[in-house]
């Protein structure tokens, strides 16, 4: 599923208005930390290695630029910028409350 836009808000939050009408909105330290790149997950036991605790609370997008028309990499002002967040997990993983409520 593409999105219709992606958002990079002043607070440092992050928006995806989806096509079927849905918005997921992350913090910025959220999505940082859901970094799929192989410096935070390992390539090979798919084993996570980034240590949430070590990513500042100050943490922001620089810059958001679409990959093909999968997905986006995101430029976080710490320098790292090598994650590629693809369009289905992201949607997969949105922190909304509909999304994550379990079901009975």
């Amino acid at each position: 599923m593409e999105p219709k836009d992606i958002v990079a808000f002043p607070s440092g939050e992050i928006g995806v208005a989806w096509a079927d009408g849905h918005e997921s909105i992350w913090t910025a330290k959220a999505l940082r930390c859901l970094c799929p790149c192989a410096e935070c997950v390992n390539e090979h036991t798919g084993e996570k290695m980034l240590r949430d605790e070590t990513i500042p609370d100050w943490i922001r997008p620089v810059a958001i630029e679409p990959v093909g028309r999968y997905g986006v990499t995101i430029r976080w002002s710490d320098g790292h910028a090598t994650g590629i967040y693809a369009f289905e997990t992201l949607r997969l993983r949105c922190p909304c409350e509909g999304c994550t409520k379990p079901t009975p």
